[in-house]
């Protein structure tokens, strides 16, 4: 059975840093993208950070280019989405995903339909 679990979450400063960690376990195969979503208060979940494993491309919504960074560390199953220079827009919670789905190439899934798989969500506060 599919899981991803999700922490790291918190309570943080603007201008603070964060790291989300996304544990995977029971695929039978490789997925072929995983990625990083938020959902603030009162607004529609939307994509942050996505990895398309086949290639490595990555997505990254336009609010946190060069700010957040998503990462992938095979041995420990875990993904990870270092979040630097927070903003109290970014508070939300963050959810992790993944897909067995295989895209066209230069097509990184960043949209909610795009993903299968969820996990429950850490809290992300950034606030002074």
């Amino acid at each position: 059975q599919v899981q991803l679990v999700e922490s790291g979450g918190g309570l943080v400063q603007p201008g603070g840093s964060l790291r989300l960690s996304c544990a995977t376990s029971g695929f039978t195969f490789d997925y072929s993208a995983i990625g990083w979503f938020r959902q603030a208060p009162g607004k529609e979940r939307e994509g942050v950070s996505c990895f398309r494993t086949s290639d490595g491309s990555t997505y990254y919504a336009d609010s946190v280019k060069g700010r957040f960074t998503i990462s992938r560390d095979n041995d420990k199953n875990t993904v990870y989405l270092q979040m630097n220079s927070l903003k109290p827009e970014d508070t939300a919670v963050y959810y992790c995903a993944t897909t067995y789905v295989r895209f066209g190439l230069g097509y990184v899934p960043h949209l909610n339909d795009d993903y299968d798989y969820w996990g429950q969500g850490t809290q992300v506060t950034v606030t002074s």
